[in-house]
C-alpha cells in the first residue's frame, strides 16, 4: 500500500519548515549518507503509531504576487497540494489572521483536500490566548495549537491528520504484477517510454485507479508478464508547472519512486548525464529499489563500433554510487530494445526479492575472509562470526561482529562484492545491519 502524502502549506515565516523539521527530524537524523549523491530534501519519510506517509515541506504561498520568485513558490505549492492526501495548512498566533491567510485558506478549501489547521508559535503552557480563537473565522474547524520549535502539539496535529485522512483503496491492485516507475529529469522521454512499453505487444490493458492522488496506473499484460505502470503527474502528462522547477521533478519522481519495485532511471542520450540524473538515482536508491539506467533517444546518437563501449564506461563513472545498476540504450521513438527492457525489469525484480539461506552466505564469508583477512585497528582485529539475511527488497544482512568500529566501509564494500560475485544480485541496493556481540558470548 503507497504512503499518503501530506502537504505542508501557508504563507511565509510561519514557521511550515520548523515543523516540518521537527516532525522528519528523527528519520532525517537516521538517513544514510549516499557517496557521491546530493539532493534537495522537500520531503521525509516519516512515521507516527506506526503509521508511515511521505511529509512534503513548501515555500510559502503568496496569492497575488507578481514576483517570479514567489509565483514559483505559489506554483510548487499548488503542486503539492494537487498531490496530496491531506494538508497541514499552518498559520502564526502572533500575527494573527491576515489576509493572505484567508486567501490560503479559501485556496484549500476549493482543493477539496482534508485541511488541517495548525496555529504555530503557541509556545506559552497553559490556558490559549483569546487571539487563538480568531482562527475559527478561517472556517476550517477546530485548530490546533502546535509549538513547532518546542515540539508542543505536534502529537494532537497528527492525530488529527490522521482522522482525517482518507482511505486508499487498493483493492484493484495486481499482487502479481511489477510495479515499475520511469523516473527521470523533465524532457528525458518519460512519457513517451511509457506509452510505447505499455503498446507493446499488449494483450490486456486496463486503467486502475491508484491511488488518491489524481493518478491512474496502467495494467499490462503480455508474453513477459504482468507489469503496472505507476502515471503520476508529471511522469505520463504534461505538468502545467513549468518543467525548470527541478525541485518538483524529483518531488513527483519520489512520489512514484514510493510506490513502484522496479525504477527505470531515464537518461537522454543526446544532451547526456547530469546531476539532476544523479538526483532522481538516489532517490530510488535510498528507497531499496530495482534500479535500470535506460539511455534514450539513442536513434539520435551519431555511431561509431566504439560509441556505445565509451558512453557505457562513462555512465558507470557517473553512477559509481550505484554500480549494480545494468544500463541499456533504447528509443522510445523507434522501439529499439524495448523488449530487452521488459526482460531487464523481470530480472531485476526478482534480484531485489532474492533470499539466500543463512548457510550459503557464511560459506561466501568465510571463503572472502580466507583470501582478503579483516583488518586490524591498533592491534584490534575485526571478527565477522556470521552474516544472516534479515529481509529482502532489498536484500537486507545482518552481520554479527566484535567491533563496528572497526567494520570499516572499504571491507563491508568487499563484503558485498564477493556476495554479488556468487549470487548476483544485479539491479538492486543491499543493506547491511551490523550486530556487535557481547566477547564475553561464548555462543
Amino acid at each position: 500500500m503507497p504512503k499518503p502524502i501530506i502537504a505542508i502549506v501557508g504563507r511565509p515565516n510561519v514557521g511550515k519548515s520548523t515543523l516540518f523539521n521537527k516532525i522528519a527530524g528523527k528519520r532525517l537524523a537516521i538517513v544514510d549518507a549516499v557517496p557521491g549523491v546530493t539532493r534537495d530534501r522537500l520531503f521525509a519519510d516519516c512515521e507516527w503509531l506506526n503509521r508511515r506517509f511521505l511529509l512534503i515541506d513548501t515555500g510559502g504561498i503568496e496569492p497575488f504576487s507578481d514576483d517570479v520568485i514567489l509565483s514559483q513558490m505559489r506554483e510548487q505549492a499548488r503542486l503539492a497540494i494537487e498531490n496530496a492526501d491531506a494538508i497541514i495548512f499552518v498559520t502564526d498566533l502572533r500575527t494573527g489572521v491576515v489576509a493572505t491567510d484567508e486567501e490560503v485558506a479559501v485556496m484549500l478549501i476549493k482543493s477539496g483536500k482534508k485541511v488541517t489547521l495548525c496555529v504555530n508559535k503557541c509556545d506559552s503552557v497553559g490556558e490559549l490566548p483569546a487571539e487563538f480563537y480568531e482562527f475559527y473565522n478561517l472556517g476550517l474547524g477546530d485548530p490546533v495549537a502546535v509549538s513547532a520549535v518546542h515540539g508542543h502539539g505536534t502529537g494532537d496535529l497528527l492525530d488529527r491528520v490522521f482522522e482525517e485522512m482518507p482511505a486508499v483503496d487498493t483493492a484493484e491492485e495486481e499482487e502479481d504484477a511489477v510495479r515499475v516507475a520511469v523516473i527521470g529529469k523533465p524532457n528525458v522521454g518519460k512519457s513517451s517510454l511509457v506509452n510505447a512499453l505499455c503498446g507493446e505487444n499488449r494483450m490486456i490493458v486496463s486503467d486502475i485507479a491508484g491511488t488518491t492522488r489524481d493518478a491512474t496506473d496502467t495494467l499490462v499484460e503480455n508474453e513477459r508478464g504482468k507489469f503496472i505502470f505507476i502515471d503520476t503527474a508529471g511522469l505520463r502528462r504534461k505538468s502545467r508547472v513549468d518543467s525548470d522547477i527541478e525541485k518538483y521533478s524529483i518531488l513527483r519522481a519520489k512520489m512514484a519512486v514510493d510506490r513502484a519495485s522496479v525504477c527505470v532511471v531515464l537518461i537522454d542520450a543526446v544532451e547526456g548525464f547530469t546531476e539532476q540524473d544523479s538526483k532522481v538515482a538516489g532517490i530510488a536508491l535510498e528507497d531499496g529499489k530495482a534500479c535500470i539506467i535506460a539511455v534514450n533517444k539513442w536513434d539520435a546518437v551519431e555511431k561509431d563500433g566504439k560509441t556505445m563501449d565509451a558512453y557505457r564506461k562513462s555512465l558507470m563513472e557517473d553512477f559509481a554510487f550505484m554500480s549494480y545498476a545494468p544500463i541499456i540504450f533504447i528509443s522510445a521513438k523507434t522501439g529499439q530494445r524495448l523488449g530487452r527492457l521488459y526482460d531487464l525489469i523481470k530480472y531485476v525484480d526478482g534480484q531485489n526479492a532474492m533470499r539466500i539461506s543463512t548457510g550459503k552466505l557464511n560459506e561466501v564469508l568465510a571463503s572472502a575472509q580466507q583470501r582478503t583477512p579483516p583488518p586490524t585497528d591498533r592491534g584490534k582485529r575485526l571478527k565477522i562470526y556470521y552474516i544472516t539475511q534479515a529481509s529482502t527488497r532489498p536484500p537486507t544482512f545482518v552481520c554479527f561482529i566484535n567491533n563496528r568500529e572497526l567494520f570499516h566501509y572499504s571491507y563491508q564494500r568487499y563484503i558485498d562484492n564477493r556476495i554479488r560475485e556468487v549470487f548476483g544480485l544485479e539491479g538492486t541496493p543491499t543493506r547491511y545491519v551490523l550486530r556487535e556481540r557481547d566477547r564475553t558470548d561464548k555462543n
